[in-house]
């Protein structure tokens, strides 16, 4: 059954300012970004805390609820909940960047041109990839019709790029769409593809440089600086910006009668022209610098920048100017063929991933082990996020042995060679990028496999040698203090509780029955060592199928929660029982429980003391296995579990050993 995040969504748009403070929101693959009006309004504590939420982080100009693998559906929740409109964007009018750097300017530009086509874009790399490595096996001939079509679905989409990028890039600059993708075609436009490899060339510019460039043609006698665009990232972004300025200024001074078909008009007769003659081979020379740089950096010392960029690959991620490599990563493809530099990080989520696993394994706490499993396995496709904010980063340690892993990892990467072709997929869905047109599946690729599976074995070696310490810290000092607050809670029982007028050691011997029907658990199988151990008194665990509470035997009421979520009780026969519904339920302030009696109440064996929401509980993500704990069991010879499997209200499920009635009242002559 699907989950319902009305409730988790409701939530996040109550703490992130409410409905108002929002000015859009979108997400990519694990996050929900916000642009908020005042971030101040944001209650950054009460959403870290909120089950469903891994954490929340502040960067690149937004406020981003991290979620993990469930983020399109809370997504949805939330644009349901906060009336979004426009794909989750709502009107930006009042939007105030004064406060946003230019570093959060860029970034934000970036991540929104690119984060929408992330996923066709890695989809179409891998099929592209995938094909290649088929060609390169053997397996599938290069001149075959299914060759062909396979082949085309993956370069297809990198080919007409600069139309793609039209689109995200005119919802980012606010320009009309189909404008932006008209400059975009005109780029890809078949006749000026083959203008840059026509024979006839008028003269050369920059000969022995990397910005070395011919001309073909000229418009209206100006020369045309021939270059191809497909494929290319920077041109179209720079031709759309422009086209942004043109279009507002065509909007100020065009009558609105005229202005449907006249504004394009205008936009377009100055802008594609200009893209030819200044803004086209401009950005391409930028793309072609930077890829010239990254080239240096690179050949100065692969295994060097590896290490680099391995090691502080997460810490971009975290930061969001990860978006920056990508950028110059397509750059490099448009201008050499491949790109030498992003590939260096990719040993980042296996070292991560590692950590994880280890983490997994080391770990007592249920909770911890909840995230961590779907973190190890989401960690195994790319997606790194929940395993950084939700396990390793909170921990400190964890986190810099994997940054240790990964540079390591990302030293092999360089030292082996290997570079990217194409923007893949992530994690092992990776490795068809790294594969070239011409060289095939060679030592580059393999070098590739390696430095994942080093990275991630060496995180996994680190974590369990010099990690364990900072897995459970936090973990241990809420066990301390849940065990101080329980042991709080069987003190009060008995003080509260009315002592019997006994000189004998023991109590009389008794019984108590089921107080809810259900599956019986050994106290061991209890997922919480306050509990499982023992510390709190012997007793018994139901996993209750009806949401309500019984007395387990006649006695008086000597303890409630205002949250609910418990009951102490001290029997006729003297013992005192504590009944917890459900683990850590106390963080529900009272949501699913309804108490039905109150301290001092007089209450026969399985009369009614709460009803509590099954659903309910579950949906906030709790466990409502509720222990059955005798805690004077000091007080008691022997304790007993009578029965087992699944129980009945009413039926006899421990029996209490203490002392006889003759031996009570031969102690206690006031009681013969």
């Amino acid at each position: 059954m699907a989950k319902n995040y009305d409730a988790l969504a409701k939530t996040i748009i109550k703490d992130v300012g409410g409905k108002d403070n929002v000015i859009s929101v979108v997400h990519c693959t694990t996050r929900l970004r916000f642009k908020l009006k005042d971030e101040k309004k944001a209650n950054d504590d009460a959403l870290k805390d909120t089950d469903g939420v891994v954490t929340v982080v502040k960067a690149g100009g937004q406020y981003q609820v991290v979620i993990g693998n469930e983020v399109a559906d809370v997504y949805e929740a939330v644009l349901k909940e906060g009336g979004f409109s426009g794909g989750g964007q709502v009107a930006d009018d009042d939007l105030d960047d004064s406060n946003m750097s230019l570093m959060d300017k860029a970034i934000d530009l970036i991540s929104g041109i690119f984060t929408p086509i992330l996923g066709p874009m890695a989809a179409a790399g891998m099929i592209k990839g995938l094909t290649a490595m088929c060609a390169s096996f053997g397996w599938l001939a290069k001149t075959s019709g299914t060759y062909e079509v396979l082949y085309a679905i993956g370069d297809g989409f990198f080919y007409f790029l600069p139309l793609i990028l039209a689109i995200t890039s005119a919802k980012k600059f606010k320009v009309d769409r189909f404008t932006a993708i008209t400059i975009g075609a005109a780029m890809c436009y078949p006749a000026m593809v083959a203008m840059n490899s026509s024979k006839k060339v008028l003269f050369d510019l920059f000969n022995g440089t990397f910005l070395h460039s011919q001309v073909h043609a000229t418009f209206l006698g100006i020369p045309i600086i021939s270059m191809n665009y497909t494929s290319t990232v920077i041109p179209i972004i720079l031709a759309v910006w422009f086209a942004s300025v043109v279009e507002r200024w065509c909007k100020k001074w065009i009558p609105t009668v005229v202005k449907t078909f006249l504004v394009p008009f205008v936009t377009l007769l100055i802008v594609v022209p200009l893209t030819f003659l200044i803004i086209g081979p401009l950005a391409t020379w930028i793309g072609n610098a930077l890829a010239a740089i990254t080239s240096a950096v690179y050949n100065f010392s692969p295994v060097l920048a590896g290490v680099l960029l391995g090691s502080f690959w997460q810490v971009f991620v975290i930061f969001g100017v990860h978006w920056g490599f990508v950028a110059v990563m397509m750059s490099n493809i448009a201008a050499l063929g491949y790109d030498p530099i992003l590939g260096l990080s990719l040993g980042a989520s296996f070292a991560q991933i590692g950590v994880v696993l280890a983490i997994l394994l080391q770990t007592k706490d249920q909770k911890l082990k909840g995230i961590a499993l779907p973190a190890f396995l989401s960690g195994i496709f790319g997606v790194t996020e929940p395993a950084i904010y939700g396990v390793t980063l909170p921990r400190k340690k964890p986190f810099v042995l994997s940054c240790i892993a990964a540079g390591i990892g990302g030293g092999l990467i360089g030292f082996f060679g290997t570079k990217m072709y194409m923007m893949g997929g992530m994690g092992v869905f990776v490795i068809p990028a790294a594969i070239g047109p011409k060289t095939g599946v060679d030592m580059s690729v393999y070098g590739l496999m390696i430095a994942m599976a080093v990275s991630f074995v060496l995180g996994f070696i680190l974590q369990i040698a010099l990690g364990k310490k900072s897995v459970d810290q936090a973990y241990d000092e809420k066990q301390a203090k849940t065990v101080q607050e329980v042991a709080n809670q069987a003190d009060a029982i008995a003080k509260a509780a009315p002592s019997l007028a006994s000189t004998s050691d023991l109590n009389v011997s008794t019984e108590l029955v089921s107080p809810l029907a259900g599956e019986l658990l050994p106290l061991s199988e209890v997922k919480d060592e306050v509990f499982s151990s023992g510390a709190m008194g012997e007793g018994v665990a139901v996993e209750p199928s009806e949401g309500v509470l019984h007395a387990p035997a006649d006695g008086k009421v000597v303890m409630t929660f205002p949250t609910g979520h418990a009951i102490g009780m001290k029997t006729s026969d003297g013992a005192e029982i504590l009944m917890h519904i459900g683990m850590d339920t106390v963080n529900l302030q009272g949501h699913g429980f309804e108490t039905l009696v109150a301290k001092g109440d007089e209450v026969k064996a399985g009369d009614e003391l709460v009803k509590f929401d099954i659903d309910a509980i579950h949906a906030k993500g709790y466990v409502v296995t509720t222990p059955i704990v005798v805690t004077n069991s000091k007080d008691y010879e022997k304790i007993t579990v009578v029965s087992q499997g699944k129980v009945k209200v009413g039926q006899e499920i421990l029996d209490l050993e203490g002392a006889s009635e003759t031996e009570t009242a031969s102690s206690n002559p006031q009681m013969a």
